[in-house]
């Protein structure tokens, strides 16, 4: 192991709790070891991969949210014995690997619950949401401090907590600490005065606007998370370790408006700033907790907990470093961290551990293989919450993720194994044959490698003289190192497995091909409008194999991800760029988290980047494009340049075949292609 990372693998300890290295898997919705969107139960899927984690070296493991009580059917977590019986067995495996678990307890979202298109449907009509409330009580799943918007829908407001419910759920997690105590587990955290949750709901003056001893003054505001810590030390002991999720500072300037990490934005802070957030810090500690696991932001400026790749790496260690001065508990810090970064920061004492999430979804092994020094073999995260948190919203719209895609939280877009065991596995084929993949992008390199590790004989036949198709294009952003390091691990995976290449080969028919199969994977062709002078603009991708082709003043066609994140770069290169959208908001697509897309939009926000919604070309000329808005009227939008971002159309070489994979099968994302890799690859 390189001895840059040496500090990140010493002891420390939380409480009386002695952790065996400085890296901590933090919680995520999705896996959590009694479910999270049904009924607590013992979940198998979470279980394998926290146990696969905990066999991988992780010093300290904290499993996905806990609901204090059901999302679905209102039952309390501490009702119910056989998960926590399960829960003791677990622990038993979990020791044996030399890993400590705390299990994370929410008191609940408030107003950051994100209602839905069904929940919507249920709040707002009267009879079915008294019959559905047995089942789904969307007034109790929203209930936050005081009357306020919900994050993700206007017909879904929040409604005052009342007293006796606030003292219930602090009853509650007091009886879930004990049985976990009891099950052998080494802590638990509160969750959360953090990311703008329900308890940290109660912190926020702009969200609390209670009269009672919850309201007030900033002893009434952290009253509740006090309390909580109180009762548990009081039910379990003062030597049972309590840690507390936490975001230092808000970095919100109102309801659904984040304060971005970018020069200029100069704002109000209407949450909690960094003097409170350390004055916070010493009185939580004193209140009884042993730990503080940071971070920054709320739901409103999710970004800086969720990071997509826009945002800095190591973005919340500033904060952190502020609290590990004004306390004596240990300090955790998470946020797009990197293990060298996190190392010298620790070594010099400003923090104790690194919290890590999604990496682990995207690679479960990556501590060993940086302790065997492989750190090449690790599979990136690429910070794309394509499979992981995938809860999406445009303009108009409640939450638009899918029910199948609730009900499977944390699945990863570039590893299907993860938390999809059950469907996605690796096995020997029965029959070896020899397979050729034409087309070396991102679905044809993972068919190819799937096939690899099932021990076929696979060539990729691959008209360029490159691999990664247009993915290539895509991770050139300077944001995206991620996805160049994605692509560099796939180069490793074809050449370590014996992938045969055959580059500069281009097939126009397979059926001439001389091997046992063929799959295709030959992708899409940019799409063509149909307007006069389309032949002036450039299409997207040729933009970004060339970026001298554009001039200073850029219209971008299509508010699509790509048309903004080349706006996003124009912008940040010191150009000036122009988006225009046919619909009513900027990328309104599914799966595209909220986190990522919110960062966008609040940055074109903030920077003034022109934007014109429901508007549509109607030609592109010298002089810019003429466009016809919602009204029907036309006018001219000036610019010396024009890159098409509308969407692509497949292009197999075969249609209706069951061997086809990536955009020439279904055009979408990274997730899909991958995915799609591994449905066909299977079934070889």
């Amino acid at each position: 192991m390189d001895n840059k990372y040496q500090a990140i693998f010493t002891p420390w300890k939380i409480g009386n709790v002695e952790i065996k290295n400085r890296i901590v898997m933090c919680s995520m919705g999705g896996t959590c070891l009694f479910g999270f969107a049904e009924p607590n139960h013992w979940d198998k899927e979470a279980a394998k991969l926290i146990l696969e984690v905990a066999k991988n070296n992780c010093g300290l493991i904290l499993p996905g949210i806990a609901p204090i009580r059901d999302l679905v059917g209102n039952k309390w977590l501490y009702q119910g014995q056989g998960k926590f019986r399960k829960l003791k067995q677990f622990m038993q495996e979990i020791h044996k690997t030399g890993a400590k678990l705390f299990v994370q307890i929410t008191a609940g979202f408030g107003r950051s619950f994100a209602i839905s298109g069904l929940t919507e449907m249920v709040y707002t009509n009267k009879l079915l949401r008294g019959l559905m409330k047995p089942i789904i009580n969307v007034d109790r799943l929203t209930m936050a401090p005081s009357a306020a918007p919900n994050r993700w829908s206007d017909k879904v407001p929040s409604r005052a907590m009342k007293e006796k419910e606030i003292k219930d759920i602090i009853k509650g997690f007091a009886l879930v600490a004990k049985k976990c105590k009891e099950a052998g587990v080494d802590g638990v955290e509160v969750h959360a005065v953090h990311e703008g949750y329900l308890l940290d709901q109660f912190t926020l003056p702009y969200v609390n606007k209670r009269t009672d001893s919850y309201g007030g003054s900033f002893e009434n505001r952290y009253r509740f998370a006090a309390e909580i810590v109180k009762t548990i030390k009081e039910k379990c002991g003062q030597d049972y370790p309590v840690s507390l999720r936490y975001s230092v500072v808000s970095k919100t300037k109102d309801f659904r408006v984040g304060a971005l990490p970018c020069e200029g934005d100069n704002y109000t802070e209407v949450g909690r700033d960094l003097d409170e957030g350390i004055k916070a810090a010493r009185y939580l500690q004193d209140a009884g907790y042993d730990m503080l696991n940071c971070d920054n932001g709320t739901y409103d400026a999710w970004y800086w907990a969720h990071p997509p790749m826009y945002m800095p790496q190591n973005c919340n260690y500033r904060e952190a470093e502020a609290v590990k001065q004004a306390v004596t508990i240990p300090v955790v810090v998470a946020g797009r961290n990197e293990p060298d970064y996190a190392a010298q920061k620790i070594e010099q004492g400003k923090v104790d551990a690194m919290g890590v999430a999604r990496q682990f979804l995207a690679d479960p092994e990556w501590i060993t293989k940086l302790m065997e020094d492989r750190p090449q073999d690790i599979r990136p995260c690429i910070c794309c919450h394509n499979g992981c948190f995938t809860l999406a919203k445009y303009n108009g719209t409640p939450n638009i993720q899918s029910l199948s895609d609730t009900k499977a939280m944390c699945q990863c877009a570039v590893n299907p194994e993860s938390m999809n065991s059950k469907k996605y596995y690796l096995h020997k084929a029965k029959k070896q044959k020899h397979y050729a993949v034409v087309g070396g992008g991102i679905g044809g390199m993972e068919t190819a490698r799937v096939l690899a590790l099932r021990g076929h004989k696979v060539t990729i036949l691959e008209k360029t003289d490159h691999l990664g198709g247009v993915f290539v294009p895509a991770a050139s952003f300077d944001f995206k190192e991620k996805d160049r390091e994605l692509l560099d691990w796939y180069y490793k995976q074809i050449k370590d497995l014996g992938v045969e290449v055959k580059f500069n080969t281009e097939v126009k028919d397979i059926t001439k091909l001389p091997y046992d199969d063929v799959i295709v994977a030959t992708g899409a062709t940019a799409r063509k409008l149909r307007i006069d002078g389309f032949e002036k603009a450039i299409e997207a991708v040729d933009y970004l194999n060339d970026r001298s082709k554009v001039g200073n003043r850029v219209i971008v066609v299509g508010g699509s991800l790509t048309g903004c994140e080349i706006a996003y770069e124009l912008y940040n290169q010191g150009k000036q760029p122009v988006i225009v959208e046919m619909q009513s908001d900027l990328m309104p697509i599914k799966g595209l988290c909220l986190a990522n897309s919110s960062y966008l939009r609040d940055f074109f926000k903030l920077k003034q980047v022109p934007t014109y919604l429901n508007t549509r070309v109607k030609a592109v000329t010298d002089k810019g494009v003429v466009a016809v808005g919602k009204d029907g009227k036309e006018f001219l939008i000036e610019g010396d340049s024009c890159v098409m971002c509308v969407g692509y159309v497949p292009q197999p070489l075969k249609a209706k075949s069951k061997n086809l994979v990536g955009d020439c099968y279904e055009v979408g994302n990274i997730m899909t292609a991958i995915w799609r890799a591994w449905d066909v690859a299977m079934s070889k």
